[in-house]
């Protein structure tokens, strides 16, 4: 997916897009929501994604729509 730390953001619609077609074809909100939780420092230990935009707030405010957000690996994942 090259997607890693050391490559510039991608769109989070296209990582959700590949990762959709290659491995998990049952619909794309699963996978947008499991990678918003991952971008926030407050749902995990670590965060495993390092992502650019609205990934919601601990409020419980949404994450932004796929098409407004960008997203890679974080160093530690």
């Amino acid at each position: 997916l090259g997607v890693t730390p050391d490559k510039p953001h991608k769109k989070s619609a296209r990582i959700t897009g590949d990762v959709m077609g290659k491995y998990h074809p049952h619909g794309d909100s699963s996978i947008y929501e499991a990678m918003v939780r991952m971008a926030q420092w407050w749902s995990y230990r670590y965060m495993l994604v390092d992502g650019h935009g609205n990934f919601g707030s601990m409020d419980g405010d949404s994450a932004a729509a796929q098409r407004y957000t960008e997203a890679r690996m974080s160093k530690i994942a």
